[in-house]
């Protein structure tokens, strides 16, 4: 059974845990679109000040599908190099937006979305799907975000 922890340390020592519940969620469990549902919602719990968390997955050579998310209903295909996740799945690289309005080509699919970090999972040299943040305030992503985040993902695909 999974309990909401109140996260009270620092930043780095609050990601620290919930890398640590997310490992607890996901041994032994083989199925990833059960992982990715888990990991959507323990973010959704753990993340102040957003309005969407979710994952887009491979779909072809150059196509992300919608996945696992909580939020907004959302779009459902992104083609690669389209949009924060689209460049972060072509570019296999962690976007981090502060403000999607200035950001070329952005994709609005909640309205109320201001700033964005997208992390591509990439497994055996490949892009396999992002994670994909929203938030309704500008700048919420930082660097800690990015590191964390990416530790997440990281482990994430080391189960699967």
């Amino acid at each position: 059974m999974f309990q909401v922890e109140n996260y009270k340390g620092t930043r780095e020592e609050n990601y620290e845990l919930v890398i640590k519940q997310l490992q607890a969620l996901i041994t032994d469990e083989p199925n990833f679109v059960a992982n990715l549902a888990n990991a959507s919602s323990l973010l959704n719990v753990f993340l102040d000040k957003i309005n969407w968390v979710g994952f887009y997955l491979t779909d072809g050579e150059d196509m992300l599908v919608l996945g696992p998310f909580q939020g907004l209903p959302a779009c459902v295909r992104i083609p690669f190099g389209r949009g924060v996740c689209g460049t972060a799945a072509s570019m296999a690289k962690t976007q981090l937006i502060a403000d999607v309005h200035t950001f070329p080509g952005h994709i609005a699919c909640d309205a109320a979305s201001q700033s964005e970090i997208v992390v591509p999972m990439v497994k055996n040299g490949k892009v396999i799907g992002v994670l994909d943040i929203d938030s309704p305030i500008k700048d919420r992503f930082d660097e800690v975000d990015k590191v964390y985040l990416e530790k997440f993902v990281d482990m994430l695909l080391s189960q699967n």
